[in-house]
């Protein structure tokens, strides 16, 4: 890994940053909705963290992880969201914030993290692969929007 990189929990200052790196992934955020979804993260009951990987004083990268219970199997820790700036993508900050998402999930008596990507994200996919996790199932996303009655 990069020299001075530290990983650390995620502060309302970040935010900004984060909103820059979760961008490079696709997704427009407007500042008032990142911090409405900041907050409703943060306020979940410690059953959620938010990790950002920093070097030089700057955000590089992000990880949203969080305890998921559910009937049919043991709970589980989740990756939301895991981003790495792309100029410094292969640098070992990925690696880093899995490492402590993985602490994070090991602290808590979890016996499995589980994340989700993109068919498309081939680069991630290897990245994921090369950490020693396992694809365990092809599935298709579906969502409905619902309207205000």
């Amino acid at each position: 890994m990069i020299p001075g990189v530290t990983v650390r929990d995620m502060t309302a200052a970040d935010l900004d940053a984060a909103r820059g790196l979760i961008d490079q992934l696709g997704y427009d955020i407007p500042a008032d909705e990142m911090e409405r979804r900041f907050r409703a993260v943060t306020e979940a009951d410690g059953h959620h963290a938010l990790m950002v990987a920093e070097l030089d004083g700057g955000i590089v990268g992000l990880l949203h992880i969080f305890a998921r219970p559910a009937l049919e199997k043991p709970v589980e820790a989740l990756v939301q969201s895991l981003v790495v700036d792309q100029t410094l993508r292969g640098s070992g900050i990925g690696r880093a914030l899995m490492d402590r998402a993985e602490g994070w999930a090991r602290g808590r008596g979890l016996e499995s993290v589980t994340l989700h990507t993109r068919a498309t994200r081939a680069e991630a996919r290897a990245f994921y692969r090369a950490l020693g996790y396992d694809e365990v199932a092809e599935a298709m996303l579906m969502r409905k929007t619902l309207h205000p009655e």
